[in-house]
């Protein structure tokens, strides 16, 4: 209640207090500092720890690897590396790095800096979630699983201090998009072993005063709750092409009090709109909304190991009583798309399967061969997530639904977005709220997150077919049409299964100022801070 207490008092004193003065708007785009929302506290800042989509905004300003991406195109160009070429069978790539690429302690960013962060990712300890993004790389896997214990027969080698050759086991088309993903982004090896072990999780070496990175910006300073702001680093080598002096994250929940904030001056841009407010802006500010399609999915994971749940009977029945339509209509004022499936249809040209449909009828028909007619016996469900108004109002709904159409009780836990994150990862749970983002523009970014070790999957569901499809089958495919078969085979066994529901596909929808320059909407949301800046002349509103 407290907590409750002081975040409602900042609220209003920030409101009060850009009314007395400048806001924060309009001070910031005369100093060219950027104020975000960021939806949550950020559960740390290790790119080879951290999961979130509000964390990924923050390590991007941080760190960089050896490429980076065009924010209005997606397309690939240099980071760390300037250059680099493909041997012709696709299998391995040889960067040239910057000279001039430094560490915000001013060391040189070289070939072992990478090497040695490859390394430290693919330590079992450390518990990388994403380390199945390193195992199209010649032996990682092998190394990962400890079938290899000499890392020099990974494939990646520093040929000299500017210069990196990676070896991959099968060409892997997007190989260079997973480049520009926080967790292959290299870390100061120094600062990681003065703090702690290379494989221990969140020590001391992420705080503003023991932080070295080699992004555009470093790490300035952090209060928990109430703020994270980065600064211009001084010591990249791009420093003259960023623009911004700093960027303030602020960790607001999304919903009315972020667009509060927002309309009083405080923010530049909002981590989402408030979807119930979107009418009143379209009519009235519509140059303040930002809306996009995005390669995104929403879904209610739930725990195959929970006794009442491990029947896929059931799951499927949860997933059959969900009228999407209605759902997207009432409640996300038709906002988004329903699916039916994990990757959204048409990503670079692949069409998912669609393998159920609404059809409440056919679902209390699986709920009883399962043993539950009209739901008696099953024990209440519990379906957890994190703290939004929009997650909530989604939940209340399925709620209703479920109860109405296959008559089971089902019983909602609001939880803290780290707490959220600890309970999931743990299998503290029976349905939990989720989604996922594409890390890259390829529907294998949606699908090797389900394989059977992957520490994104967090279901408990493990299909030796689907991992056969998805590891071996797809990288080898000679063809994109031969390759999104077998994407298509195991996206039809994992719906079959249902480990998850997928409720519906993701547009982004956002409030931001228009003096922000340099954050064009694409799929992927994505945000490349170097080309950020905010225009202190951008044309006034009238009253």
């Amino acid at each position: 209640m407290f907590r409750l207490i002081v975040f409602a008092s900042f609220i209003v004193f920030s409101v009060t207090a850009c009314v007395q003065g400048d806001s924060n708007v309009e001070r910031g785009n005369r100093t060219q500092v950027l104020h975000i929302g960021n939806n949550a506290e950020p559960q740390g800042l290790d790119p080879h720890q951290v999961t979130g989509v509000n964390e990924s905004y923050i390590v991007l300003a941080l760190f960089e690897g050896l490429v980076s991406k065009h924010p209005a195109t997606l397309e690939i160009q240099p980071g760390v590396a300037e250059s680099w070429t493909v041997s012709d069978d696709g299998r391995v790539y040889t960067f040239s790095l910057r000279q001039n690429a430094k560490w915000s302690n001013g060391d040189a960013v070289t070939a072992h800096d990478f090497v040695w962060s490859w390394w430290r990712g693919l330590q079992p300890a450390l518990g990388n979630q994403y380390v199945f993004m390193y195992f199209p790389i010649k032996n990682a896997e092998r190394f990962f699983n400890g079938e290899v214990s000499d890392f020099s027969k990974v494939g990646v080698t520093a040929i000299d201090d500017f210069t990196l050759r990676v070896e991959l086991a099968n060409p892997t088309p997007y190989f260079l998009q997973l480049l520009d993903h926080y967790s292959t982004f290299p870390v100061h090896r120094a600062t990681i072993e003065k703090w702690g072990e290379p494989d221990e999780s969140y020590t001391r070496w992420t705080r503003p005063q023991n932080m070295v990175t080699n992004g555009p910006f470093e790490l300035d300073d952090w209060r928990l709750n109430k703020h994270l702001i980065v600064r211009k680093s001084q010591t990249y080598w791009g420093a003259d092409k960023v623009r911004l002096n700093k960027i303030v994250f602020y960790p607001y929940e999304v919903g009315p009090n972020e667009e509060r904030l927002y309309r009083a001056g405080q923010l530049h841009y909002t981590s989402e709109t408030s979807i119930d407010r979107l009418p009143w802006y379209y009519e009235n500010k519509p140059h303040h909304v930002s809306i996009a399609p995005y390669a995104g999915t929403y879904i209610y994971r739930i725990n195959n190991k929970k006794p009442h749940l491990k029947d896929k009977r059931v799951r499927q029945a949860l997933a059959m009583s969900i009228d999407r339509e209605t759902l997207i209509r009432t409640v996300l004022n038709g906002l988004f798309t329903p699916a039916y499936s994990i990757v959204p249809p048409g990503l670079l040209g692949y069409q998912p399967p669609q393998v159920f449909a609404y059809d409440p009828s056919a679902a209390r028909n699986l709920l009883a061969q399962a043993g539950y007619p009209n739901g008696k016996g099953l024990p209440e469900i519990e379906l957890q997530y994190n703290s939004s108004e929009q997650h909530r109002k989604i939940a209340i709904a399925i709620q209703q639904m479920w109860n109405k159409e296959l008559g089971i009780k089902v019983r909602l836990q609001n939880k803290d977005w780290k707490v959220y994150l600890d309970d999931e990862a743990t299998g503290n749970y029976e349905i939990s709220r989720g989604s996922w983002i594409a890390d890259y523009v390829d529907p294998n970014t949606f699908l090797d997150m389900w394989v059977s070790d992957s520490g994104i999957n967090r279901t408990g569901w493990a299909n030796p077919n689907f991992d056969k499809l998805v590891l071996k089958d797809a990288p080898s495919a000679k063809t994109r049409k031969a390759r999104y078969k077998h994407f298509y085979d195991a996206e039809t066994l994992l719906i079959s299964d249902m480990p998850f529901i997928p409720i519906y596909t993701y547009s982004s929808h956002h409030f931001i100022h228009p003096s922000v320059n340099g954050m064009p909407p694409n799929i992927m949301n994505y945000y490349n801070w170097r080309y950020v800046y905010l225009d202190a002349d951008w044309r006034a509103e009238p009253k």
